[in-house]
């Protein structure tokens, strides 16, 4: 890995700058705040392997790595800035500053860093429209330091990488199996670079906006929708041998009843007169109420609600794998 290559395409960020698009809605929200990435390098600290001192892959080198690796898969598209967000901020101290009051602690005196962070970004010239929603590809990651074991040796390094599409209406993200890398495990930023290159190259944009396309012409009746409310909440209080038995669902009682408000609320994906609603507009309700989840849960619900609303549309034709959910 030239880790000259990468600080090169870093320095082209700021030019980029005036490419990025205009202000919209956060794609997580929960407990999480919008950082810049000169934040994560010049203000906070990276956590290192307790028992060796070796320093772990810190959050800018990650968001640089996966930046650099679009740069080189997608040539001659516009990729904007990366959009990061994060939460769980660990606070430490300087040496000089271990035996002072808190009172008298000076921001000089004070290290953070921040336990969980995710990023993405877009590629605008990438793009399609569903339903009069346009989605631009774009593609993101996770690091949660909560999945490590810090107090270790270092050894391998967990990650989340995905690639999907955004809608711009609301800003939710949409994944694919085949564009999720949910427990991605390496040694080094070449090995991360390396995996991300692969993913990227692997994903089939063509079958994943197929399948969204589909939900646009299938819909729920309000009573179908009310049993899968109503289905959804019984699934978290099943016993373990009969949840065996049915797909997973990951969503929690909260965002089911988000789910159940914005049915009613939601201007652009709620109920339609007729009392129908389509499984397009099912998957956003999904997607939207996941925007309440913990940066680590994120990825993974996001995934859960693309395969539930495919499982959804086909029981809507007869196949039974999802069928308790509306039946």
């Amino acid at each position: 890995m030239n880790h000259a290559l990468i600080e090169e395409a870093i320095e082209v960020i700021e030019p980029i700058g005036s490419r990025r698009a205009e202000n919209r809605l956060p794609f997580i929200e929960a407990n999480t705040k919008e950082v810049s990435i000169e934040h994560l390098k010049n203000d906070c600290v990276v956590p290192v392997f307790s028992k060796d001192n070796e320093i772990t892959i810190s959050h800018p080198n990650f968001i640089e790595t996966i930046w650099e690796a679009a740069n080189r898969v997608f040539t001659n598209e516009q990729i904007e800035v990366p959009s990061i967000r994060v939460s769980h901020v660990i606070k430490g101290r300087t040496p000089e500053a271990i035996h002072k009051s808190v009172k008298d602690l000076l921001e000089e005196d004070k290290t953070i860093y921040y336990e969980r962070m995710m990023f993405c970004f877009e590629i605008p010239t990438i793009h399609e429209d569903i339903a009069g929603n346009r989605l631009n590809l774009t593609i993101g990651g996770v690091r949660a330091y909560n999945h490590e074991n810090l107090y270790s040796k270092k050894g391998v390094e967990k990650f989340k990488l995905f690639i999907g599409f955004k809608n711009l209406v609301c800003c939710n993200m949409c994944v694919s199996t085949d564009g999720y890398k949910s427990d991605l495990k390496v040694m080094s930023v070449a090995d991360l670079f390396t995996s991300a290159m692969k993913l990227f190259q692997d994903y089939n944009a063509a079958k994943h906006l197929y399948y969204m396309g589909a939900f646009k012409d299938s819909y729920l009746t309000e009573q179908q929708f009310a049993q899968f409310l109503g289905r959804s909440r019984l699934y978290q209080y099943l016993p373990n041998e009969e949840k065996k038995k049915l797909p997973q669902m990951l969503m929690t009682d909260t965002q089911i009843g988000l789910v159940a408000k914005a049915y009613y609320q939601d201007e652009d994906f709620g109920l339609s007169s007729n009392k129908e609603i389509s499984m397009w507009n099912v998957y956003n309700l999904l997607t939207g109420a996941n925007k309440s989840s913990y940066i680590d849960n994120f990825l993974d619900r996001a995934l859960n609600a693309t395969q539930l609303s495919e499982g959804l549309n086909k029981a809507l034709y007869g196949d039974n794998e999802y069928s308790w959910f509306i039946n």
